[in-house]
C-alpha cells in the first residue's frame, strides 16, 4: 500500500519503476553459469541490489573485475566490522587480506546473513580473481592492501577513539578503469573526492545502524566533529540531545559537500559512457541522500533514504554530464531551502551550496533538465488509481510469464 500510495503522489515515478524492475530481471538472468561466477554475480545482488544494477552498464571484462573487486572489499569491511572478532585475530587479517585473494582455499567465518555467506565461501572469490587479467589482480590487490592497512591502523588506535579511518579511505577504482585502457588516470585528489563523498554520505546515513551494533558499536563519525556537539558520540541518539544532534548531523553534511566540486570535475572527465554511468549514478543518489538528511532528526531515530520511485528516475535519467550537473542543481537548491538560520554552520553551507550551484549554472546545461524537485500533492483521482492499476496488473502478467 506504501509503494500504491507514493506513485499516486508521484505519478511519474510508475515509469522508470517499471524499467527498474525490468532491468533487475534481466540482470539476474545475466548471471554466468560457472559455480564461481554465478555465485559471485548472485552474492553481489544480495550484497547490494542497486551496485549490481549498475555494474550492469559496464562490458563485460571490466563488469568482472568491479564485481571481484567490490565483493573483495565487501569482505574485507566484514572483517573490519565484526565487533565480536578480537582486535589480535582482526588486525593480522586485514593486513594480509591482499594475499588471500590468491588462495582458493582461504575463508573466514564471521559477519550475519548474506555477509557471512561471502566469507565462508570466499574460495568462489578467489577462483573468480585468479581468471581476471593481471593488470586487473594487481589493481585490485593494491587497493586491498591499501585499505586493509588502513583499517588495521585505526582499529590499534580506536581504544583512543581517533576518527575513522573509513572517513580518509580514497576511492581507487578509478585503477581499474585505467587498467581496461579506456580512461585516464585521474589525479588522486579528484579520485579520493569521489570517494569520499560516498562515504561520508554513507556513514551519516547509517548513523543510527553503526552506534547501535552489537556487541560493540561502530563509531564512523570523526571525533573532531562531533566533540563539538557531544561529549560521546552515541550521545547523539537520545531525545535531550536532539538540537545538538541535528546541528552535528548539518555540520557533517556541510563537510561533505566540500567534496562535490572535485566529484563533478572528475565525472566531467570520463569519456566511456558506461563507465560515466556507473560512476555517476552512485554520486547523484548521494546528494539526493544527503539533500533528504539535513535538517533531519530522523537520521537519529531510523533510516531515511530516498524513495525508491526517486532512486529508479536517478538510474533511468543519470546519462550525460548535462543530467548529472541537473541533477546536482535540484538536489542542492532543496538542501539550502532547509538550511537553518539558527544553525552554527549556516554560513560556511550556503557558501559551499552556493559554490556548488554556480558550478552547475556555468556548464551551461541545465535548461535541458529533468527537474527532480517537484512539489505536487497527492491526487487520488479514480481515474488515475485505474490507470496506475492496470499498468500494474500488467507488468505483474509481463514478470509472471517470463518467470514461468
Amino acid at each position: 500500500m506504501g509503494t500504491l500510495r507514493a506513485i499516486l503522489k508521484n505519478p511519474d515515478d510508475l515509469f522508470p519503476l517499471m524499467k527498474l524492475k525490468l532491468a533487475a530481471r534481466h540482470a539476474e538472468k545475466q548471471i554466468p553459469p560457472e559455480p564461481h561466477w554465478g555465485f559471485c554475480y548472485s552474492m553481489l545482488h544480495k550484497v547490494s541490489r542497486s551496485f549490481a544494477l549498475v555494474i550492469q552498464q559496464l562490458p563485460v571484462e571490466l563488469r568482472d573485475a568491479v564485481c571481484i573487486f567490490y565483493l573483495v572489499l565487501r569482505a574485507l569491511d566484514t572483517v573490519e566490522d565484526d565487533t565480536s572478532i578480537p582486535t589480535d585475530v582482526k588486525v593480522p587479517i586485514l593486513i594480509s587480506f591482499h594475499q588471500h585473494v590468491y588462495d582458493r582455499e582461504w575463508h573466514f567465518s564471521c559477519g550475519t546473513k548474506e555477509y557471512k555467506v561471502l566469507m565462508d565461501q570466499f574460495h568462489h572469490v578467489s577462483t573468480a580473481f585468479l581468471e581476471l587479467g593481471k593488470h586487473y589482480q594487481q589493481a585490485i590487490e593494491d587497493i586491498t592492501m591499501r585499505m586493509g592497512a588502513g583499517m588495521a591502523k585505526f582499529i590499534c588506535k580506536e581504544f583512543q577513539q581517533i576518527s575513522s579511518c573509513r572517513w580518509k579511505q580514497p576511492m581507487i577504482m578509478t585503477k581499474l578503469f585505467h587498467a581496461s585502457g579506456k580512461e585516464d588516470l585521474a589525479s588522486d585528489s579528484l579520485s579520493n573526492s569521489m570517494g569520499l563523498f560516498l562515504q561520508k554520505t554513507n556513514i551519516i546515513r547509517d548513523y543510527l545502524e553503526d552506534i547501535n551494533e552489537v556487541p560493540k558499536c561502530r563509531m564512523f563519525w570523526p571525533r573532531e566533529i562531533w566533540s563539538k556537539y557531544v561529549n560521546k558520540l552515541e550521545d547523539l541518539k537520545y531525545e535531550e540531545n536532539s538540537v545538538k544532534a541535528v546541528q552535528c548531523l548539518n555540520d557533517m553534511i556541510t563537510n561533505s559537500l566540500s567534496h562535490v566540486e572535485d566529484c563533478l570535475t572528475y565525472m566531467s572527465n570520463l569519456r566511456d559512457p558506461p563507465i560515466f554511468r556507473f560512476c555517476a549514478i552512485p554520486q547523484v543518489m548521494a546528494i539526493g541522500t544527503l539533500a533528504m538528511c539535513y535538517d533531519n532528526i530522523e537520521v537519529f531515530r531510523g533510516v531515511v533514504k530516498m524513495r525508491r520511485g526517486l532512486t529508479a528516475k536517478v538510474i533511468d535519467r543519470t546519462r550525460t554530464m548535462a543530467d548529472v550537473y541537473g541533477a546536482f542543481f535540484d538536489f542542492s537548491c532543496m538542501l539550502k531551502s532547509k538550511v537553518n538560520n539558527n544553525d552554527p554552520n549556516t554560513t560556511k553551507t550556503l557558501k559551499s551550496l552556493e559554490a556548488i550551484l554556480k558550478t552547475c549554472r556555468d556548464s551551461g546545461t541545465l535548461n535541458k533538465r529533468k527537474s527532480y524537485v517537484i512539489k505536487s500533492e497527492p491526487n487520488y483521482s479514480p481515474v488515475r488509481i485505474f490507470i496506475i492499476f492496470i499498468m500494474l496488473a500488467i507488468i505483474l502478467a509481463y514478470l509472471s510469464g517470463n518467470r514461468s
